[in-house]
């Protein structure tokens, strides 16, 4: 190795050491400066705010963060991790930036339904199927479902399956406005299906269970718009769309009237089609029915009544009457003259 060589590594040698004691020194004074000031992020899509600043400013007090406290005796991971129990708290991320200040980002979890248990305890759960308590100082205008099976921490099997279709019902829902807008809330009955209860209307929905929303909802759509204009919501006790192809719907003190919302959808289709047809032709002159018969022709008995057959006998006595009168006359005319010729 020649010498210029040797000089050259000596010289970046020196320069790396002499940048590892400005960062190394840069660290320690900037530990050593006090935080100063603190500022709280609390991000949700819903704007739910079921953590409130205050909360996320106790838990950093409890953890000896606040204004004046030195940087180097702030533990910021430990303050993330106990922020992240709480269990509306989906994320919790710290940091300083240049000014020593305090920034404080947490993502708030998005409630999608309340859901009440048959003992009368309510919980909220998230778009995962996450429990969540209720809070006194905050609520959320979600659909509402009734009779949960239970109140126990760890679910059976079937008590999950149930959650699982809250969440998907409640998903499926909240994605449309009118739906939202309709649906008062959603009873779980002892076979785990389920039972709209809507705002507008008195009947009851039946959408069975969870599966084929989309062609559930789009079946109620569809009845809705059929019956809404024609004889309203308040004639119907039951909706029943948990049938393929079908609508099934119970008229007030009638039974079942089963409604091909198919079958309908085309008619009006193919009506639409030909009125269409029709405005566009202008040589179309609509049919004109016959006139029906006002006299109709007289019914022929095989026995004829005691009516027709004292006519029959009257009117044969006038004719034998008609023919001895006129012998009577024949006979009452007097014989013409006779002359006699004279001898």
């Amino acid at each position: 190795m020649s010498v210029k060589t040797k000089i050259k590594s000596i010289g970046w040698s020196v320069l790396g050491l002499c940048c590892v004691v400005l960062l190394v020194a840069a660290m320690k004074t900037k530990d050593n400066k006090a935080c100063n000031g603190v500022v709280v992020n609390i991000q949700g899509v819903m704007q739910h705010i079921f953590v409130n600043k205050q909360d996320v400013l106790n838990v950093l007090s409890v953890n000896g963060i606040k204004p004046g406290e030195t940087l180097e005796d702030i533990n910021l991971r430990k303050a993330e991790k106990q922020l992240e129990q709480n269990a509306w708290i989906k994320d919790a991320e710290l940091f300083f930036d240049n000014h020593q200040m305090l920034h404080v980002k947490i993502a708030e979890r998005e409630p999608v339904a309340r859901v009440f248990t048959q003992s009368g305890n309510s919980f909220y759960i998230d778009s995962t199927g996450l429990r969540l308590p209720t809070n006194e100082n905050a609520t959320a205008r979600l659909i509402v479902f009734t009779s949960f099976p239970s109140d126990k921490k760890i679910l059976s099997a079937p008590d999950s399956l149930v959650l699982n279709d809250i969440k998907t019902i409640a998903q499926y829902i909240n994605a449309d406005s009118f739906l939202t807008a309709q649906t008062a809330q959603i009873n779980i009955t002892q076979q785990r299906t389920y039972e709209i209860t809507p705002v507008v209307g008195d009947q009851i929905i039946r959408i069975g269970n969870a599966d084929s929303l989309n062609e559930k909802f789009t079946k109620l759509l569809a009845f809705y718009q059929q019956v809404w204009s024609k004889v309203g919501f308040e004639k119907y006790s039951v909706i029943d769309v948990q049938y393929n192809g079908q609508v099934v719907a119970v008229r007030k003190g009638e039974g079942y009237t089963i409604s091909d919302t198919a079958k309908a959808m085309l008619k009006l289709k193919q009506a639409d089609t030909q009125l269409k047809t029709v405005l566009n032709d202008t040589t179309y002159s609509a049919p004109i029915s016959k006139p029906v018969a006002v006299d109709a022709a007289p019914i022929v008995s095989s026995k004829p009544t005691k009516q027709v057959e004292h006519k029959k006998e009257v009117k044969k006595k006038a004719v034998i009457n008609k023919k001895t009168n006129n012998s009577k006359k024949g006979s009452s005319k007097k014989p013409k003259a006779v002359m006699k010729k004279r001898k």
